[in-house]
């Protein structure tokens, strides 16, 4: 099978109906320990908070310091999970996106996220490679 699919910029594109839930959100988060600053967040996902399942697609830009360089970088990372599982994970530095001391920055890394009833969800972010 083959076909085609013009693409425009819509920020507000017409939406179909799927089996799961597709939702769109922004948030900052707020980083402390070895790295330190903040990130902003476009986080996409086609999730059933009921079961636990569903995938989701981020884009996020950091500001702040990987260990004692400073600068930004943007990053994506992705993940599916069955309700008990994580799968097919990404997590990928935007190649050419390091200014600052963190300009050159590559590769990936990795992501640890927790969640419980009580705190709601926390992340962790492992350096990637700086150049």
């Amino acid at each position: 099978m083959t076909g085609s699919a013009p693409t425009a910029l819509d920020p507000e594109p017409d939406q179909f109906e799927v089996a799961l839930p597709v939702g769109v959100m922004t948030f900052t988060k707020v980083y402390a320990g070895d790295i330190t600053g903040r990130s902003t967040t476009i986080f996409v996902a086609a999730f059933d908070q009921a079961t636990g399942v569903g995938t989701y697609v981020a884009m996020e830009t950091f500001e702040g310091a990987l260990g004692d360089a400073g600068g930004g970088f943007a990053f994506a990372h992705s993940a599916t999970t069955h309700g008990t599982d994580r799968q097919n994970e990404l997590w990928v530095v935007v190649p050419g996106s390091g200014v600052g001391a963190l300009a050159g920055i590559s590769g990936g890394g990795g992501w640890r996220s927790r969640r419980t009833a009580r705190t709601g969800s926390g992340s962790t972010m492992t350096s990637p490679d700086l150049g």
